[in-house]
């Protein structure tokens, strides 16, 4: 019988995987495996002769659809190479083609099979978020939507038009800016009451139903339903006209005024009040472009483009997955969908269906239908004919970008002799503060191009086991040494360990180490331990060292004079204690050294010397031209895993710098210290509460606030 299962509610398919125990089958084995498969709707798991997934599929009859890749009849082009590596199918059973489509999502998240779908997209989604049942709301900008019953506004794809549309509507509509900690503690108004562009209810009293009433306005606003939010501004004009309250009317005209000058730079591509999404797709050959356009009540609010490789799928099946996928991370699904043609026929029904439900998830709401429309004539064609066009254009620019990435990987390996194209890219690079806090970072750059999501952050644990070939007694000494061992050794562990199920920690073709010959023999020792091989039967190896830029401050013939120049500068400047410059005063290291690094570092004349790169087995440096492109990618590395480093570091820096401030306080646990952390954001936040604010935290009384404010205030 072969190996398949029912799966029967659809909100545990997300979690399931397959259980599979490894397994290589040879062909006839395979045919006899598909003739057992059901004909119920499932999706189906293929694994190569490692087990790896390398392939998840749906159907609405298993049977049928698998038998296709064994019959002649599937003539896409990777079929052939998944018939020379397949170990073993499995078979998922569920109860209808909905539930399907939401495994298969849910696989390909977990496994990232070679021949599926894979987007690559740099952007992050922000929304705007307003809660009008909070006291006094106020508009936000957020990464994730909450299950609450807050409104939600957007996408937005940049952290800049985020912010530029929270800017205009705390310039226009009158909602408070500060933080509810703010809110209940602050004793007087701030510079935004004194500007007219807050009522400050900290302070005073506020007629909560013109507050409200701006509430409403500005979910008017962003919702695009600005001919309804005009008309009722006019209405309460005129009121207060008629009422002889000029001074209120002066100031919706005013606002008025502002919001439809906003309007005027928006761009309007369609007369329909509805939120849609418009769906571009380029494609040549396996590589795919789409381009999702965001139009709200008929305006054009920003788009999102994403590229595909590897894909050959019928165009229909590439649309579809790139659906799924998308709107099973989207914070917001529209009313209305705009496709450029027709989906399978298998895939439109249960797609709709799904991104109804999602839709009503995501509002906090009932079911809201979704409409999956292909237009043939009208502004609705008009805007899939531009999301197309917009397509191509972004295609023809990746592309371009793709071929010097291409040029850049050639030279580097031309000029570093590397046994292969480096593909894959990874860079480390450790970071402390005179042995504190120690981390290290791991960038990934794939084809050229930084792939964010396979960077990672080691911290150093300080005990290695360094092995036959491992450090030398001075060498432990050297902070840097010993953490670039550790983290190289763990990294090739789990390469061992997991590179095979996980593709994430499969071995890279090159590694980059920022540092030089010393560093260099570090990573050796590591991959002589771990037993990886270099060059043609491994991992290509090299260091990057830091151009050396030094103004020519001495020359040998002036050094006497600097010295007497400094001494009566400074007659009393203490000795070195240690070092090669032990008992010289201040004045002659500082010169010494400066001789010293004029001689290796720069020529009198003031010259650079280029970047450096050593490779193993080498013994001089391999110098890369200034302004080169192979240039231009190792340095990008570097600065990215400098960059990656210091951030995580200042972050470890900075919480155990929060922590333990409070730690030292009697009757503050680990759970109270996270619920006011929790509730104030920062220590300096708890620092200036005053003792009421303390205790409306929950797990802090009014004995243990006035505690914790005595001695954080130190009283």
């Amino acid at each position: 019988m072969a190996r398949s299962r029912r799966l029967a509610p659809a909100d545990e398919a997300a979690d399931i995987p397959p259980d599979w125990k490894p397994r290589a089958r040879n062909r006839e084995q395979l045919v006899e495996l598909v003739e057992r498969l059901p004909a119920d709707p499932g999706v189906y798991v293929m694994r190569d002769r490692k087990g790896r997934v390398v392939y998840v599929g749906k159907a609405r009859r298993l049977r049928q659809r698998v038998r296709q890749y064994f019959n002649g009849h599937d003539t896409r082009r990777f079929v052939p190479t998944l018939g020379r590596i397949l170990g073993d199918i499995e078979a998922v059973i569920t109860s209808n083609d909905k539930e399907a489509m939401l495994l298969e999502n849910n696989l390909i998240k977990r496994y990232h099979p070679r021949f599926n779908v894979k987007l690559r997209d740099d952007k992050q989604y922000l929304v705007l978020r307003l809660d009008p049942d909070k006291d006094w709301p106020k508009l936000d900008v957020v990464r994730n939507i909450a299950s609450d019953k807050a409104n939600y506004y957007g996408p937005y794809h940049s952290a800049t038009s985020a912010r530029h549309t929270l800017r205009v509507v705390n310039r226009h509509f009158q909602l408070r800016t500060c933080s509810d900690f703010v809110l209940r503690n602050r004793k007087r108004p701030c510079l935004q009451y004194q500007i007219g562009r807050c009522p400050a209810p900290c302070v005073y009293e506020v007629d909560e139903g013109a507050y409200a009433e701006q509430v409403k306005d500005v979910g008017l606003f962003l919702s695009g339903r600005h001919t309804e939010l005009v008309k009722g501004l006019s209405a309460r004009m005129e009121a207060a006209a008629e009422n002889l309250e000029f001074e209120q009317a002066a100031r919706i005209r005013d606002q008025l005024r502002a919001i439809e000058t906003s309007l005027q730079r928006q761009e309007v591509v369609g007369t329909d009040e509805l939120d849609q999404d418009v769906i571009g797709m380029y494609r040549e050959g396996g590589s795919v472009e789409f381009v999702v356009m965001h139009v709200r009540a008929g305006k054009l609010i920003g788009s999102q483009r994403f590229g595909a490789s590897g894909m050959e799928l019928p165009d229909p099946e590439v649309l579809s997955s790139f659906l799924s996928a998308y709107y099973d991370e989207a914070p917001l699904v529209p009313e209305e969908l705009l496709l450029p043609f027709e989906l399978a026929e298998d895939d439109a029904a249960p797609l709709a269906d799904w991104l109804s439900e999602r839709r009503g998830e995501l509002l906090a709401d009932r079911r809201r239908s979704v409409a999956i429309k292909v237009p043939k004539r009208g502004p609705r064609k008009r805007l899939t004919l531009l999301a197309e066009r917009n397509a191509a254009s972004n295609f023809a620019t990746r592309r371009s970008k793709r071929d010097d990435a291409e040029q850049a990987l050639t030279r580097l390996r031309e000029r570093l002799r590397l046994s292969r194209l480096p593909r894959r890219i990874e860079c480390y690079d450790v970071s402390h503060i005179q042995g504190s806090d120690p981390v290290a970072s791991m960038v990934v750059f794939t084809d050229g191009q930084p792939d964010k999501a396979a960077y990672r952050h080691f911290k150093i644990k300080g005990q290695v086991d360094d092995g036959g070939a491992g450090l030398s007694q001075g060498e432990r000494q050297n902070d840097d040494f010993r953490s670039m061992y550790e983290v190289l050794t763990r990294r090739f562990r789990r390469a061992l360990d997991r590179g095979a199920e996980d593709d994430s920690w499969a071995l890279p073709d090159l590694i980059v180490i920022d540092g030089g010959k010393g560093q260099l023999g570090r990573v050796i020792a590591a991959m002589q331990d771990m037993g990886i091989a270099l060059g043609d039967e491994g991992v290509d190896l090299v260091s990057l060292a830091k151009e050396r830029r030094f103004a020519p401050t001495a020359t040998r013939a002036g050094l006497e004079e600097l010295r007497e120049a400094a001494a009566e500068e400074k007659a009393d400047a203490e000795a070195k204690v240690a070092g090669e410059y032990a008992g010289q005063a201040l004045a002659d290291y500082v010169v010494a050294t400066a001789d010293a690094e004029q001689d290796d570092g720069q020529s009198d004349e003031g010259k650079v010397k280029p970047e450096r790169v050593f490779v193993p087995g080498a013994r001089d440096a391999i110098a890369l031209a200034h302004g080169s492109s192979e240039l231009y990618l190792m340095t990008r590395l570097r600065d990215e895993a400098h960059r990656f480093a210091i951030t995580h570091h200042r972050k470890r820096r900075g919480k155990r710098a929060l922590t333990s401030t409070l730690d030292g306080i009697k009757g503050v646990g680990p759970a109270t210290k996270k619920a006011l952390l929790r509730h104030f954001g920062t220590v300096k936040a708890i620092r200036a509460a005053d003792v009421d604010a303390l205790a409306e935290v929950k797990g802090v009384g009014p004995k243990l606030a006035e505690q914790i404010h005595a001695s954080l205030s130190g009283g």
